[in-house]
C-alpha cells in the first residue's frame, strides 16, 4: 500500500486506507467532478504512512500502556491524552514518509504554479464519517499551511490529534479499538475564502428529519466559526425537489446572520490563520447570492443522489475568481441511524405563558434542569446529570464531560457548530446563539429548556410540566377521509412531515404577520404618515437590511407561506388571507391609527370586507404579491387560497376582481380559491357561493358562535357555546350536501373530532372530504375517523 495517494485516484473503496474524509474527496473527485461540482485538488497521506510512523518510533507499546493507565483509573483522561500526544509530537518521521509527503507537495505546487502553495491539512480517521460515527470535531484541520517542514509538523499534529481527550471518549463510547484507529492527513490546495466566505450545509433539516429541504450556513471569511460556534452565519433553507424546474428560485427562506467576526490568512508569528471583525456592510450582507445559494443547493442534491444518504457538506468561496468549492462531505449520522418508524412530540403541559429567552432549537425534546455556567475547561467539575449547561461556545475538549448533561445553552453558533452538531449526535436538548443566556440566566436557577417547537428553542423560569407521545407510524390505519393539519408557524411545519396527513386544511397568514413581520402592512406603505417617532424607529430597524419596505412584507410573508407548503408538497396546502380584528391589527407596530374603534371587532371589519377597502386594499395587494410569489417564483402550485369571512357573493366576487388585479386569477397556472364556511349565509347560500370557489372549509368556531347568536369568547355563556348543537350540526349537514351538489369539496378545520369521537362520525357520515386538525391531534382523530368508517361500513352490510 502506497504512503500517498492522489484524491482522483480514490474512492469510497479506500476508507480502510485513507479515511472516511479523503475517502469522500478521492469518491467526488472522480465520479462529481466531471458533473462540473469544483472539488480542490490535493492527496492523502495513508494509514500506512501512520503506522510506519508509530512503528519507527515504537509508540504502540507506550500508548497502550498510557490507555491501560486510564481505563483501570490510575490516571486521568486529560494526563492520558497528554502522555500520548507528547510521545507522537517528539517522534521523527521515517526518511520514506517523510520523503513521499515533501515530493508529492512539490507536484501539487508545480500544477498550481504556485511556490509554497498555501494548503488544508485535515485529519481523516480511517473509521470516521460512517453512517453510525461521525467524529465530528475529533481530530484537527489546520489551514494556510504552506512549505515542506510546516506541511510535515502539522502533519504530525494531526497524528496526535488522534488522542485527544474527546476522541479518545468517543471511541470508547462507540466501542473502537484505539490502536485499530489509524490517521490519514489529506493534504488539499488551500481556496482563498478568507475575502470571500465558505460554509456548511446538510441535504436535510437538521433538527426534524425533513428530507427534501438543503439547509446552508454561510459566513464571511474561513468556515471554523461556523464550525466553532463563535459566530452567527446566515442561513439559508432551500426546496430539493424543485431545484431543477425552469424558472423556478426554490429559496424558501433567508435568514441574515450577524456574523460578528472572520477569519482570515496571517503569514507572520507562525499563526496561520487569525479573527478579525467584520464590517457594518458585511454584517448587513448576505455571503451568497441567489444565484449561489441554488448552486451550492444543486450541488449538495447531486453528491446526496450519488451516495444515496443524507449528507454533511463544507463548501469555500474563492475570492479572486468567485468560483465555489467542496472540501469535505460526509454522511450524516443523526437521522440517518433512526428507525424512522417512530415519531415522538413534545408539549408543554396547560397554557404557555412565555419564556424568558429564546434561541435555535437542536433537538426536539423538553427537559428541566439547573443552570450551570461553564467559562472555562475547570467549570466542567461542577456539572452533573441535573445540570444545563450554560456558556458562551462549547469547546470540542468539553465533549467527555458534555455527555451527562440534561441540555445545552449558548450565547452564539448556528445550526451547524460543533455545539449543535455534538447536541444532535448525543441526544441532548440544546438552544443556541440566545445571545445572552449567560448574562441572563443565573447560576443554579431552575429552568425548563423546550426544542418542542422546532425552529425556535425557549427558556422556561422553574420546572414546567410537559408531556411526551410516542407514535407507531407503521401501527396507524388508513382511513378514506383525508385527515389534514392546522398550521400556523413557519416554524413547526416541518416538525409534522412523518405523519400519514394529507395536507394543511388551514395555514393562518395572521400568525406569520404578527410573529415575523410584526408591523402593519399599510404602515409600511405610508411610512411618512406614522405619527409616532418610536413606531417609525422600530421599522426602520425593522426593514434596513430591505430594498423598500413592501419588499420586506413580502419576502418575510413568501417565506412563512413557502415554509408550511413545502412540508407537505406536492400535497394540498391551504393559505387562509388575513383574519385579523380591527384591534388585533391596531397592536401591530403602526397600527393603532389606522384602525377604527369597533365595539364588537368580532363582528365588524375583518375578513373579505377589508380586502376591497380602500383603506386596506394595498395591504391586501401586499398578501396577494406574497402569494403570487410562493406559488409562480418559488414554485409550490399546491398552495390554495382560502377567503375568510365572506359575507355575501358580491363580496366573493369583489374580492376575487382585487385578486385579479394582483396576477391571482382563479384558475390560471391551477389556482384554487376557497372559501371558509363560517356564517349562516353561506350555508344559506352554497350553491350560489360555489359560483366563485372551488372549496369551502368550514370553520366550526365562528359558524357556532353566529348560529347560536353567542360569542364564542364568554365566560358568562360559555356553557352555550357547543359545535354539537342540533342547529350547528343541521348546519354542516345541509352546507356539505348542496356544496357536493354544485361540485365543491367540503373540508372541516376545527377542535370537536379531536375532542369527540362521535363527532369525528357524524362529519364521516355527513360526506365531509377531508377533516383538518391540530397536529397533536392529527392521530388521534385519524384513528376515530377510521373507527367511524368502519362503524359505517357494517351498517351498510
Amino acid at each position: 500500500m502506497e504512503l500517498v495517494r492522489w484524491f482522483q485516484d480514490l474512492s469510497m473503496e479506500d476508507v480502510g486506507s485513507v479515511g472516511g474524509k479523503n475517502a469522500s474527496l478521492g469518491e467526488m473527485s472522480r465520479n462529481l467532478a466531471p458533473l462540473g461540482i469544483k472539488i480542490p485538488d490535493g492527496f492523502a497521506v495513508t494509514s500506512k504512512s501512520y503506522r510506519e510512523f508509530i512503528k519507527a518510533n515504537k509508540l504502540e507499546k507506550p500508548i497502550r500502556a498510557e490507555l491501560r493507565k486510564y481505563t483501570d483509573r490510575s490516571q486521568t483522561l486529560k494526563d492520558t491524552g497528554l502522555n500520548i500526544r507528547s510521545l507522537i509530537l517528539n517522534g521523527i518521521f521515517p526518511i520514506s514518509v517523510a520523503e513521499a509527503i515533501r515530493s508529492n507537495y512539490r507536484i501539487l505546487c508545480e500544477k498550481t504554479a504556485v511556490r509554497n502553495l498555501s494548503v488544508a491539512v485535515r485529519s481523516s480517521a480511517t473509521a470516521e464519517d460512517l453512517p453510525s460515527a461521525s467524529f465530528a470535531g475529533l481530530h484537527e484541520t489546520f489551514l494556510n499551511v504552506q512549505g515542506k517542514e510546516q506541511l510535515l509538523h502539522m502533519c504530525k499534529k494531526c497524528y496526535a490529534s488522534l488522542f485527544t481527550d474527546r476522541a479518545i471518549t468517543y471511541r470508547q463510547q462507540k466501542g473502537f479499538d484505539h490502536m485499530e484507529i489509524a490517521l490519514s492527513v489529506g493534504i488539499q490546495r488551500m481556496v482563498r475564502a478568507d475575502r470571500a466566505g465558505s460554509g456548511v450545509m446538510f441535504t436535510l433539516d437538521t433538527e426534524t428529519g425533513f428530507p427534501h429541504t438543503v439547509l446552508i450556513n454561510a459566513a464571511w471569511g474561513l468556515g471554523e466559526n461556523i464550525v466553532q460556534g463563535t459566530i452567527n452565519p446566515d442561513q439559508y433553507t432551500v426546496f430539493k425537489p424543485l431545484l431543477d424546474k425552469d424558472g423556478i428560485t426554490p429559496i424558501l427562506e433567508k435568514k441574515l446572520g450577524s456574523k460578528e467576526q472572520k477569519m482570515i490568512y496571517v503569514s507572520d508569528n507562525g499563526t496561520r490563520t487569525k479573527n478579525v471583525q467584520t464590517s457594518v456592510e458585511e454584517k448587513s450582507s448576505f455571503v451568497l447570492d441567489d444565484n449561489e445559494i441554488l448552486t451550492l443547493s444543486r450541488w449538495a442534491a447531486r453528491i446526496e443522489e450519488h451516495y444515496r444518504k443524507a449528507m454533511d457538506i463544507e463548501w469555500v468561496k474563492d475570492d479572486q475568481t468567485g468560483d465555489l468549492f467542496i472540501v469535505q462531505a460526509r454522511p450524516e449520522t443523526v437521522h440517518s441511524a433512526g428507525s424512522g418508524t417512530e415519531f415522538k412530540s413534545y408539549r408543554i403541559a396547560g397554557e404557555d405563558q412565555g419564556g424568558i429567552l429564546t434561541g435555535i432549537s437542536i433537538g426536539n425534546s423538553i427537559v428541566h434542569g439547573k443552570v450551570r455556567k461553564v467559562h472555562h475547561a475547570s467549570d466542567l467539575e461542577s456539572l452533573d446529570e441535573d445540570s444545563i449547561l450554560v456558556t458562551q461556545m462549547t469547546e470540542p475538549d468539553w465533549v467527555p464531560a458534555m455527555k451527562n448533561v440534561k441540555g445545552i445553552i449558548t450565547d452564539s453558533g448556528g445550526r451547524t457548530c460543533h455545539a449543535a452538531i455534538i447536541s444532535r449526535e448525543m441526544g441532548i436538548p440544546a438552544v443556541i446563539g440566545t445571545k445572552v443566556a449567560t448574562s441572563i440566566l443565573k447560576e443554579g436557577k431552575e429552568i425548563t429548556l423546550s426544542c418542542a417547537g422546532s425552529d425556535e428553542g425557549v427558556i422556561y423560569e422553574g420546572y414546567l410540566e410537559y408531556k411526551m407521545d410516542t407514535i407507531n407510524l407503521k401501527q396507524l390505519p388508513e382511513p378514506r377521509t383525508p385527515i389534514m393539519i392546522n398550521l400556523a408557524t413557519p416554524e413547526s411545519a416541518l416538525k409534522w412531515w412523518q405523519l400519514p396527513t394529507k395536507g394543511v386544511g388551514l395555514a393562518r397568514m395572521e400568525f406569520i404577520i404578527s410573529n415575523h413581520i410584526k408591523v402593519h402592512p399599510m404602515a409600511l406603505i405610508h411610512f411618512d404618515d406614522i405619527i409616532e417617532e418610536s413606531e417609525r424607529e422600530q421599522i426602520r430597524r425593522i426593514t434596513k437590511t430591505y430594498r423598500n419596505k413592501e419588499d420586506f412584507f413580502i419576502e418575510k410573508l413568501s417565506s412563512g407561506i413557502a415554509k408550511i407548503g413545502a412540508s407537505q408538497y406536492p400535497k394540498p396546502v391551504i393559505v387562509r388571507t388575513s383574519d385579523f380584528k380591527t384591534n388585533e391589527y391596531a397592536d401591530l407596530i403602526g397600527g393603532k391609527n389606522l384602525e377604527p374603534h369597533e365595539e364588537n371587532p368580532m363582528l365588524g371589519w375583518r375578513g373579505a370586507s377589508r380586502y376591497y377597502s380602500n383603506r386596506y386594499r394595498e395591504g391586501f395587494a401586499l398578501e396577494c404579491r406574497a402569494l403570487k410569489r410562493v406559488r409562480e417564483k418559488i414554485g409550490l402550485d399546491n398552495i390554495i387560497i382560502m377567503i375568510p369571512f365572506c359575507r355575501t357573493t358580491k363580496e366573493a366576487e369583489w374580492v376575487l376582481e382585487e385578486m385579479e388585479k394582483n396576477g391571482l386569477k382563479r384558475g390560471e397556472h391551477g389556482l384554487k380559491v376557497y372559501m371558509m364556511c363560517e356564517i349562516p349565509s353561506n350555508v344559506i347560500l352554497a350553491e350560489k357561493f360555489a359560483r366563485y370557489f372551488d372549496g369551502f372549509s368550514i370553520g366550526s368556531n365562528d359558524l357556532t358562535q353566529l348560529t347560536l347568536g353567542v360569542d364564542r369568547d364568554s365566560t358568562e355563556l360559555n356553557y352555550l357555546f357547543d359545535e354539537n348543537d342540533e342547529a350547528v350540526r343541521e348546519s354542516i349537514r345541509e352546507v356539505i350536501a348542496k356544496a357536493h351538489k354544485a361540485g365543491c369539496t367540503v373540508g372541516f378545520c376545527g377542535q370537536a373530532p379531536s375532542d369527540n369521537p362521535e363527532y369525528a362520525e357524524f362529519l364521516v357520515e355527513c360526506g365531509i372530504d377531508s377533516i383538518s386538525v391540530n397536529p397533536d391531534s392529527a392521530v388521534e382523530v385519524l384513528r376515530h375517523v377510521f373507527k367511524a368508517e368502519q362503524h359505517q361500513h357494517q351498517a351498510v352490510i
